[in-house]
């Protein structure tokens, strides 16, 4: 299948929110939801994950910020793109705790107008890979009530340290969503491979420390996994098996979607 081809479904629009513009992917109708891709790029399984969303009753809105829309996920493509936003990107942060990078206030801009153009209750959104906190740093936008986070990567943990528990977003986001999470009734998903050095143990502990019972963390081991052609990581796209744990962990995700937006 071409690359044109996975796309084909889909809206195209060009969003513009303060320093930067770029290319968004929608798709059905109802509340929305902000599928914000892995690296490489916005690939077919991400797609295919953003088009069993809006199967669901909910209009995906899938923002390109790196890569090539539509192009298949490779070990090659992958370091390309990573080598790339190592280089020549200014909107994120690889390395930085404590705070999240500079597209999120282009995405909670997005999700404060697709929560105008679509209705519900809310925004849905979620991050993976390197992408993968950027949902829980979106929670300072109103509209937002329903944060995912797969396999959250940044920033770059070390071998040892503190540095394994750090968050890519600062204390104030973190602190207003807790706040959110109680006073609105709110809560999280995250999901991680146990043996995916990407996503420490200490990061998810972290989570469940910091939110308590409002963090809802799925875990999986290995042998979950679709085989791909890197290690269990991407638990939505790449390693998502037809069945088991990963593709209930899926389910699950896409009724939390619903039932925080107001999905019919």
């Amino acid at each position: 299948m071409t690359d044109a081809a996975v796309l084909e479904g889909f809206e195209k629009i060009r969003f513009k929110a303060g320093k930067w513009t770029r290319d968004v992917y929608k798709r059905g109708s109802g509340p929305a939801v902000i599928v914000i891709h892995e690296i490489p790029g916005l690939h077919p399984l991400v797609l295919a994950f953003a088009e069993r969303v809006a199967a669901a009753g909910m209009t995906v809105y899938c923002p390109s910020l790196f890569g090539t829309p539509g192009k298949p996920a490779s070990r090659g493509y992958a370091l390309a793109e990573v080598a790339k936003a190592f280089c020549v990107r200014r909107e994120f942060y690889f390395w930085a705790r404590d705070r999240s990078s500079p597209i999120v206030d282009w995405l909670r801009a997005l999700a404060r107008q697709a929560h105008a153009d679509c209705g519900g209750k809310g925004v849905g959104a979620v991050g993976m890979c390197f992408t993968g906190g950027y949902a829980l740093a979106m929670m300072t936008e109103p509209s937002v009530v329903a944060p995912v986070l797969s396999q959250p990567s940044m920033p770059i943990a070390p071998k040892t340290g503190s540095g394994r528990a750090a968050f890519d977003c600062s204390a104030a986001e973190i602190a207003c969503a807790r706040r959110r999470f109680i006073d609105e009734d709110l809560s999280m998903i995250g999901l991680r491979f146990k043996t995916d050095e990407l996503v420490p143990d200490e990061r998810f502990a972290r989570y469940k420390a910091e939110f308590g019972d409002r963090f809802e963390g799925h875990e999986f081991e290995d042998a979950d996994a679709k085989p791909a052609f890197i290690p269990p990581h991407s638990v939505l796209t790449l390693h998502l098996a037809d069945d088991g744990p990963t593709k209930a962990a899926e389910q699950r995700v896409i009724q939390f979607f619903k039932e925080r937006t107001g999905a019919p």
